[in-house]
């Protein structure tokens, strides 16, 4: 990183020029959502509209505040984030909304605020703390304490596993996520069923659609965040998967696949055991 925070290089990316001045963006809600949609098309980043207690978060009042606080790097210094958090008003069961308000900024604003407040050019800025290198990483399956990954780092593919803040130690793989396929199901008769795996835990875990492995990751978010609305989770989580775009949509569907496909070589290796353990139970009867 050069002396004044610049990256050397960040993927080749430079920054587009602006198409408004910072005054008028500001002043201008129609013109700010604009630019802001057109910034990070030229820049190739996704970008969405969050939501915070159930509402979408106003990018533009929050741009307003933290630039006029001096931006991302001044308020972060200054620890202003809860001053910026109670212009919103949020319901006092939205809990760590100054966390969740500077995660967001970052995501979708810190470098429209280098263009358009600091009127940066040429490579993109890192601020302090923040790595220049650029990780692109999926989700490959979930456990009760966190999640399996694959990261790009550089040229490097690196594998490995995130832990939840409230688990400590390794993921048990006796202990695998699968809340959401139940023990019991409902046959088309609307009877209820026992699962093969009560009666015999060696049968293999069901697989879990990508939709599934969204809905854990989300409702695992959501608890923590609204810990008093689990009722609405549902809600949430099914609005929230139909806004999903193609690309993030088939990464959650890839590790659905894959999940499948465990299932199918699971299930036929315990069938190749269920025959051997019979036979071999037949030939102790015949002596």
């Amino acid at each position: 990183m050069s002396p004044d925070g610049r990256c050397e290089s960040w993927n080749g990316k430079l920054y587009p020029a602006a198409l408004a001045s910072h005054g008028d963006v500001v002043k201008d809600h129609v013109l700010f959502w604009d630019t802001l949609r057109r910034f990070h098309f030229m820049m190739g980043t996704k970008f969405m509209v969050p939501v915070i207690g159930g509402k979408d978060l106003d990018l533009h009042v929050l741009y307003v505040e933290v630039t006029g606080k001096g931006g991302y790097e001044k308020v972060v210094a200054e620890k202003k984030w809860r001053e910026v958090s109670n212009v919103f008003r949020f319901s006092p069961t939205t809990t760590s909304a100054s966390f969740v308000l500077k995660k967001h900024y970052f995501s979708f604003l810190y470098h429209y605020e280098q263009v358009y407040f600091f009127k940066q050019h040429g490579p993109l800025r890192s601020p302090p703390g923040k790595s220049c290198f650029e990780a692109v990483g999926t989700i490959d399956g979930k456990f009760d304490c966190g999640y399996l990954v694959s990261v790009k780092l550089g040229s490097e593919i690196l594998k490995g596993v995130l832990y939840h803040p409230d688990h400590q130690g390794p993921p048990n793989p006796t202990t695998h996520s699968n809340a959401l396929v139940p023990y019991t199901r409902k046959t088309r008769h609307g009877r209820r069923r026992r699962s093969r795996r009560r009666g015999d835990p060696s049968y293999p875990k069901p697989n879990r659609s990508g939709y599934n492995f969204f809905f854990a990751e989300k409702h695992y978010k959501l608890k923590s965040l609204y810990p008093n609305r689990e009722r609405e989770f549902t809600k949430m989580i099914g609005e929230s998967w139909t806004k999903l775009g193609p690309e993030e949509r088939t990464v959650y569907q890839k590790i659905g696949q894959k999940d499948k496909e465990r299932y199918k070589r699971e299930l036929q290796e315990y069938r190749e055991r269920l025959k051997l353990r019979q036979s071999f139970d037949a030939e102790r009867a015949d002596h």
